[in-house]
């Protein structure tokens, strides 16, 4: 297991998207027409091989809008986590009391999601993809246009009520051992993984940071400061949340 995608929600797409462009040393992403099905337009960003999607709501009604509505604008949305055998996840989840609000299942890629009450924070996904190093959300051209100033997702911070609670669910939810690092109880899997902390800020439960592994620091940080972007050192705000750019992943790499 790995994180392999997380979504960002935002009400206005196109300075979002500008901005994460610039950041991240992008100039192609993909656009997913089919997503419209949810009430949303997107576009999914190639970081690596791992991806940066961002969603806003087109039509009234969305779980996107209610989120932009409940945490006072911009932020994050879900957690994507990879997984080698749905199948064998869906029998193990169907022991516990975690509901699936959402699946799919293609012979390109499955998924399903993760009830937002039993697996507090963000929407939590377990994605499969066939072969394993495809990912079909991003299309078939993501390859040629990958981000050019990082390498990839490697952690996301999710604030809660109850740090410790909610890396309990989503231990159940991923049937992986909480470790606690710095004083957080974290998931870690393998070369990324999920922290949990205490509320920061006036927004309520939800994604507030993810980190992302550079290979030109100082032209993220550039473009950082180049498009006026909000930042503390390392650590840059951009759709309502924080990206703390890193040279090493949570294992060194």
């Amino acid at each position: 297991m790995r994180i392999r995608q997380i979504a960002l929600v935002a009400k206005d797409m196109q300075p979002v998207k500008e901005a994460l462009f610039g950041l991240l040393g992008l100039q192609e992403a993909h656009i997913d027409p089919k997503i419209i099905t949810f009430g949303l337009q997107n576009v999914v960003m190639a970081l690596g091989d791992t991806f940066l999607e961002v969603v806003s709501p087109v039509e009234e009604g969305t779980t996107a809008g209610r989120l932009l509505e409940r945490r006072g604008g911009d932020g994050g949305y879900m957690v994507i986590v990879q997984v080698d055998d749905l199948a064998s996840e869906k029998e193990r989840l169907a022991t516990t009391p975690i509901r699936i609000i959402w699946q799919t299942d293609s012979v390109r890629a499955k998924a399903v999601h993760l009830h937002p009450k039993d697996v507090p924070g963000v929407i939590a996904s377990l994605d499969q993809m066939i072969p394993p190093e495809a990912w079909h959300w991003a299309g078939s051209e993501w390859p040629q246009h990958k981000a050019q100033f990082v390498k990839g997702i490697c952690g996301a911070e999710v604030q809660t009520d109850d740090p410790t609670a909610t890396a309990e669910q989503w231990s159940l939810a991923y049937a992986h051992p909480i470790v606690h690092k710095e004083g957080s109880p974290t998931l870690s899997f393998g070369s990324t993984e999920v922290r949990f902390v205490a509320i920061k800020d006036q927004r309520g439960p939800g994604l507030r940071a993810i980190d992302v592994m550079t290979t030109d620091l100082s032209k993220v940080l550039d473009a950082a400061d180049q498009q006026h972007l909000p930042r503390q050192e390392n650590a840059v705000e951009v759709c309502g949340i924080t990206i703390n750019f890193i040279e090493h992943g949570p294992n060194g790499q």
